[in-house]
């Protein structure tokens, strides 16, 4: 591994100090090129303008006309976070601004598969619906929204998703990505499109004199979701992002929360009144991940709609318990796929630009999770496979996708299927994850076709994990209730949270639960313990390390700790 060290413009560290920033935070917002402490003000004043998103406004129209007709409106959602938040944030928003009769649909992973299918839009239509509406999902669903509207729905698809070639002819689309759409965030999750139609839709309704401004439904009480949904799936937080995250956890810091997102935080041992970014995505995310991975995104859905607080308990119990078991699964998994992906290669060479791997006994709900563990331990970008457990379709394999920095894995699937026609069977998503179905008999035409973009993408430099960090730390910030504000800031995807680096003395190294190793380290001239999750290698006297800070309680006093991320070699 590289360790390298982020530049930090000085003009801007020291004109975010000048206006009051933290010394520290003013040096890691620098390096992460906020210029000036306007771009840190998250009041719901500063986020992007609805009238700016493409279709926002045909969007709110045929909303408005739904709402004032009084007609069936039903969701059709994703099975991951992102998907569920997004559809309770629909459900419940449009019930504030007025809507009598709303549903939703969410596709089962592995009968369904993803997105908008005919055979959803019969569905659909089969429970009375007059509107149609897509989170999460349906701009590649070119066939689902043709049934849909030739069954007589009207269709409005929201989606963050990459288009294809070929757009879904819908009533009305919203989506940043989408041909022709200039709003500047083009990172919003697909909870946070739905959180700009529902503005949209607020100010349709008061244009057409149903609320004024000062008694229109406040739809602030959402953005608990939209943190949520938005930093489980992993989309860069730029600084629209930012403020949406950093709304959502103040009111849940508050207490202000719908009930399941209070039980989600309970079950899974974390204190709300300190909520983090990192809760959402280690926590409370992967939860209600398991539930679309494992048993039925129902079960997630209803959970962020309900509230009362006893089925609230009850259903994240019933979650907290499906994540359990999801952790077994991935784990054996994991194992037995690292084993495959070493068998790839000797051991004194590198691994292949990119990897595919492929196991009759894998589970389908997984392949995502696994994929990630092993492009996270071997820095390749990882497909991982597993047999299709659709009715009729067990001669295909589903796959799912993560890469590393500099390989988008959307355009590498693209350039797949337009040299080896047939190959892919259906594919889609993003730079840094996607998904694909294929022929069991054509695994290894596609196993040897993204090893070919691979190669001719990827470099040395690029194969070579690095470590970007924020320098040393100066002792003097090693202390708990600085740890506290650093973790009080909005950080993920694009916007990293801080891991410093320097060398230290190792006094005193142990392995703890036979996989982790526990560290006393002198750090700066004062001993500080640290510990490094998953490793079991011993350190050398000296050590340059990466490394983040923790405040852990023992007996009532808080303590830094170091918890280690990398070594430099």
């Amino acid at each position: 591994m590289k360790i390298v060290v982020r530049d930090v413009p000085p003009r801007a560290a020291w004109a975010l100090e000048q206006a009051g920033v933290h010394p520290l935070l003013a040096r890691l917002f620098a390096a992460r090129g906020v210029l000036a402490a306007d771009e840190l003000q998250d009041d719901l004043a500063r986020l992007l303008p609805p009238a700016q998103l493409k279709g926002a406004q045909a969007a709110a129209a045929l909303l408005a006309d739904a709402i004032a007709a009084r007609r069936r409106i039903c969701f059709v959602a994703d099975y991951d976070c992102d998907g569920a938040t997004a559809c309770a944030v629909g459900v419940r928003g449009l019930a504030l601004l007025g809507a009598a009769q709303v549903d939703y649909v969410v596709p089962d992973r592995v009968v369904d598969g993803y997105g908008l299918t005919p055979p959803i839009a019969e569905r659909v239509a089969a429970r009375g619906a007059d509107l149609l509406v897509t989170v999460d999902n349906g701009i590649a669903s070119v066939e689902g929204v043709a049934r849909a509207r030739a069954l007589g729905l009207k269709v409005l698809v929201t989606d963050h998703h990459l288009p294809g070639d070929e757009l879904p002819e819908a009533d009305a689309t919203v989506n940043p990505n989408q041909p022709g759409c200039d709003f500047p965030s083009k990172s919003l999750a697909g909870v946070g499109v739905v959180f700009y139609v529902l503005m949209a839709l607020r100010a349709e309704l008061r244009a057409r004199g149903v609320f004024s401004q000062a008694n229109q439904p406040k739809l602030d009480t959402l953005l608990p979701l939209v943190a949520l949904g938005t930093v489980a799936d992993v989309v860069r937080l730029d600084a629209n992002n930012r403020r949406l995250v950093a709304q959502g956890l103040r009111r849940i810091r508050a207490g202000q929360m719908p009930a399941g997102l209070a039980a989600l935080f309970a079950v899974a041992g974390r204190d709300a009144r300190r909520a983090t970014t990192f809760d959402f995505g280690f926590a409370l995310g992967p939860r209600i991940n398991a539930a679309g991975r494992l048993a039925d995104m129902t079960l997630g859905i209803e959970l962020l709609l309900t509230d009362d607080a006893a089925r609230a308990d009850e259903l994240a119990r019933t979650l907290d318990g499906i994540n359990r078991e999801r952790r077994e699964i991935e784990g054996g998994m994991r194992e037995q796929a690292l084993q495959i992906a070493e068998g790839l290669f000797d051991p004194d060479e590198a691994a292949p630009p990119a990897l595919a791997l492929f196991d009759p006994d894998f589970h389908e709900g997984v392949v995502g999770i696994v994929a990630s563990r092993l492009k996270d331990r071997l820095h390749r970008p990882t497909f991982v496979f597993a047999p299709s457990g659709a009715p009729g379709r067990g001669h295909e394999l589903k796959g799912s996708g993560r890469s590393i920095a500099g390989f988008h894995l959307r355009d590498a699937l693209d350039l797949v299927a337009k040299r080896h026609p047939g190959v892919l069977l259906k594919f889609g998503g993003h730079a840094m994850a996607a998904g694909c179905t294929i022929a069991e008999e054509r695994f290894d035409t596609f196993e040897q076709a993204l090893r070919q973009v691979a190669a001719e993408w990827l470099d040395e430099a690029t194969l070579t994990r690095r470590l970007e960090t924020d320098g040393p730390l100066p002792p003097e910030y090693r202390r708990a209730d600085v740890v506290d504000t650093l973790h009080a800031a909005v950080w993920g995807q694009g916007f990293a949270p801080p891991v410093f680096s320097e060398e230290v003395e190792v006094l005193s190294q142990r392995l703890v639960g036979e996989k982790h190793l526990a560290l006393k380290l002198r750090h700066q001239g004062q001993p500080v313990d640290g510990i490094w999750f998953g490793h079991t290698e011993p350190l050398p006297a000296r050590a340059h390390l990466a490394f983040r800070l923790e405040a852990d309680e023992w007996q009532g006093v808080r303590r830094v700790r170091l918890l280690v991320e990398g070594l430099q070699t």
